[in-house]
């Protein structure tokens, strides 16, 4: 088993990266959220890895930190949960969010997801319930209403990553409810902190 790799970016595609670690180029599959912070090819980067066997495939799975590397494994224990979609989720949510969808059973987060429709989200919720630890998600991720899913999606059509639209949706005041002001305190949020 490949528990990690430590290597530099030799290139970047669609939804993976090929890492060359001691003269050989690993391709990793990693979410969406690894590609948006790996800076570009050259740069060095550490990955915690997941090696899938299969008759006739060899696929490793990348990823920052131990609690998403271990987030993807018990989403791969979900039925019709394969990689491709354990991956989405995770570049989609963070694990906090998601978490909060399930203890609230917010199915809507969920379907957020390209690929999940809303059988599939009650089906991974049913059966991350108890496998999980969801002490203290709901409260450390407030809910997410229809308009902040909304909002979400706007800041990510500008090119700001789910994680930066979540982290700026926490910072706009509960009083400003209309969609188009909660986008632009948002925005001005991202603004000062120069994410723009």
């Amino acid at each position: 088993m490949i528990a990690s790799i430590s290597g530099t970016v030799q290139k970047i595609e669609a939804n993976s990266l090929v890492v060359a670690v001691g003269g050989v180029g690993l391709r990793v599959f990693v979410p969406r959220t690894v590609l948006e912070n790996v800076g570009g090819v050259g740069r060095a980067i550490g990955l915690y890895t997941h090696l899938q066997v299969r008759e006739d495939d060899l696929s490793l799975f990348g990823f920052e930190n131990e609690d998403d590397l271990e987030l993807f494994t018990v989403l791969l224990g979900v039925q019709g949960i394969g990689p491709k979609v354990a991956l989405a989720i995770l570049g989609t949510l963070s694990p906090e969010l998601l978490k909060s969808a399930i203890m609230r059973e917010e199915t809507a987060v969920l379907q957020r997801v390209p690929g999940i429709g809303k059988k599939t989200a009650e089906r991974i919720m049913f059966q991350l319930r108890d496998k999980l630890d969801l002490g203290g998600a709901a409260a450390t991720m407030p809910l997410v209403s229809d308009i902040d899913a909304d909002v979400i999606d706007v800041l990510t059509g500008l090119g700001f990553s789910i994680i930066e639209a979540q982290s700026a949706l926490q910072h706009v005041p509960r009083e400003v409810r209309a969609m188009d002001e909660r986008v632009q305190a948002a925005l001005q949020y991202l603004d000062q902190t120069g994410q723009r």
